[in-house]
């Protein structure tokens, strides 16, 4: 399946369903979990999991000593991330919450990495991560619209977040034609990764 310690595991590996987010593609994936730093025994919170992709990289990065809680609100998403934890067989060191962030969140423990896709209630899920997270610990979010950038580098400014880093991201892939290789751009994506300071 996937015997591999590094992450950027292949998008059409992941089981997806029609109207659930995702996978995270696969560039997006390698660079949120190199800016979570996530090491092992780790706990993560995946919030807003779509179909698990970023469950299951961090589930392989935690090992078994880790935990990875996934959560999201749909009720088919959380089906679906079920199954593709079960695929890529993590489900050892992963925890579904089928639940609306940031409520979902208040009964997690300490954390030291907390991953977040867009979402509406953003301010409440930084404030909620902001006190779930450990010192040192990690937030990165990956925003598709701008004003989900915006909102997210005002929260973690008013947070006092510290080490805060902006990359947007540009992929194209390579489509084979009868030509030669065509490139087609995917939507660029703005990663937002931060510390917590003491």
């Amino acid at each position: 399946m996937w015997n591999y310690r590094t992450p950027g595991i292949p998008d059409d590996l992941f089981i997806t369903s029609e109207g659930i987010p995702g996978p995270t593609k696969e560039e997006i994936r390698v660079l949120t979990i190199s800016k979570a730093r996530i090491r092992e025994g780790f706990l993560v919170a995946d919030v807003g999991c779509g179909v698990g992709s970023l469950t299951v990289e961090a589930a392989l990065q935690v090992g078994p000593s880790g935990r990875v809680f996934a959560i999201d609100e749909d009720e088919k998403a959380v089906k679906v991330t079920r199954e593709n934890v079960t695929k890529f067989n993590v489900q050892d060191r992963v925890e579904i919450i089928c639940g609306k962030a940031p409520e979902a969140m208040r009964n997690l423990p300490s954390m030291d990495v907390v991953i977040v896709g867009g979402s509406m209630s953003l301010r409440g899920i930084l404030e909620t991560s902001w006190m779930k997270l450990k010192e040192g610990g990690r937030i990165v979010v990956n925003a598709i619209m701008l004003e989900t950038a915006y909102e997210t580098l005002h929260e973690l400014k008013r947070l006092r977040f510290g080490d805060i880093d902006v990359a947007a991201i540009f992929v194209a892939k390579g489509k084979f034609v009868s030509g030669g290789v065509m490139m087609l751009a995917r939507n660029p994506i703005t990663v937002i990764s931060a510390t917590k300071l003491g």
